[in-house]
């Protein structure tokens, strides 16, 4: 059977191409160690959003960091009740088998998750039509009423304020986690903030001692 062919199948093949040429056949024996397992050192919870892939950001190699994207870069707090736990579950398996020693919440500018919480847009709405984006980023209503008392909710600063704060949840919700909230105390594993700005490609990170974003230099 003839595979159907489309502009948008043929450019992303076009790609795979490029990629065995330059990106597969120099690195053979790279490609070799890595059907023995995966041993990454961190772990990058990221958005979905097509302009933030963290492998082109931090300039890594295949096998070097375990990356979960969803909208807006959120983890939810821990939780036991039957469902489905994609972010949980990625989480689990870093902690526990791959040991990761690091988690980094990357938040970005101009995320429309974080932009949709500011503004409650889809608040109302059923799923399939943007019910399924109103319950997942309603985990930042809390965060979101005290970002719309300071700064509004229409504008970059409001926005930015916002994509700053998810980040901010998600380190929190990440400590609700037995397995991720002993290695921390113990000391094995350590939790990162960072915001990567799309409009000048600067990456931020999280200070622990200001709690403030600041740029890399």
């Amino acid at each position: 059977m003839t595979t159907p062919t489309s502009p948008v199948l043929d450019h992303l093949v076009d790609g795979y191409r490029r990629f065995r040429d330059v990106g597969w056949t120099p690195y053979r024996a790279r490609w070799e160690r890595l059907t023995e397992g995966q041993q990454p050192e961190v772990m990058i919870i990221s958005c979905s959003d097509s302009r933030v892939d963290p492998s082109q950001i931090f300039d890594v190699d295949p096998g070097e960091i375990f990356v979960v994207r969803n909208v807006a870069a959120l983890v939810p707090p821990f939780e036991t009740n039957p469902g489905y736990h994609g972010v949980s579950a990625a989480l689990e398996f870093a902690v526990q088998a791959l040991k990761v020693k690091e988690i980094v919440v990357m938040g970005h500018g101009l995320c429309g998750g974080c932009k949709a919480a500011l503004t409650q847009e889809m608040h109302g709405t059923k799923p399939g039509e943007g019910g399924f984006i109103a319950d997942w980023i309603g985990m930042l209503d809390e965060v979101r009423d005290r970002v719309a008392n300071e700064y509004g909710t229409d504008g970059r600063q409001a926005e930015r304020n916002m994509e700053l704060a998810a980040v901010r949840v998600s380190l929190a919700n990440l400590m609700t986690f037995p397995c991720i909230s002993s290695k921390v105390a113990k000391g094995s594993l350590r939790l990162r903030g960072a915001f990567f700005a799309i409009a000048d490609g600067v990456l931020h990170l999280l200070d622990e001692d200001t709690d403030s974003f600041e740029p890399v230099a």
